[in-house]
């Protein structure tokens, strides 16, 4: 079942729990999911990965802003969002894609920090952060 039908049913199931908050906060993912499935790339996954990355994000400027109510939205939101992404990798699965891609491209140093890159964001398949990766590629290749 794609995501973006499995979101609509949700939708529908906040509504008749009565719950707004998160029926508010699901029709958003639906808009997001609609508008790319009609004007972008239709990844799904991706879209959802920078839904999330957005809200956490927000949710920071908010706290240091010191508007807890609103980093309390922002998070309930990206903790939504979560629960429609893939499995995340554990440290140690990420340490072995990693490895395998340093080995692969026969990177030594901190330069060649994008082939790397490049070798392992396919294979995780956003089944990991960004920023994750590149701190396991940057331990990896000892910097």
């Amino acid at each position: 079942m794609p995501v973006l039908d499995q979101v609509q049913d949700d939708v529908k199931t906040a509504m008749k729990a009565r719950d707004r908050k998160r029926a508010g906060a699901l029709r958003l993912i639906v808009d997001v999911l609609q508008q790319d499935a009609k004007f972008g790339k239709g990844d799904e996954v991706a879209v959802l990965q920078r839904e999330r990355k957005k809200r956490v994000e927000a949710a920071e400027a908010y706290e240091k802003a010191g508007r807890d109510e609103q980093a309390a939205a922002e998070r309930f939101e990206a903790k939504l969002i979560e629960g429609y992404l893939p499995q995340q990798l554990s440290d140690e699965e990420l340490a072995e894609i990693v490895a395998a891609a340093v080995e692969e491209t026969g990177a030594t140093e901190q330069r060649q920090m994008g082939q790397v890159m490049s070798a392992v964001m396919p294979k995780v398949g956003g089944r990991a952060d960004g920023k994750r990766v590149s701190a396991a590629v940057r331990e990896k290749l000892g910097a």
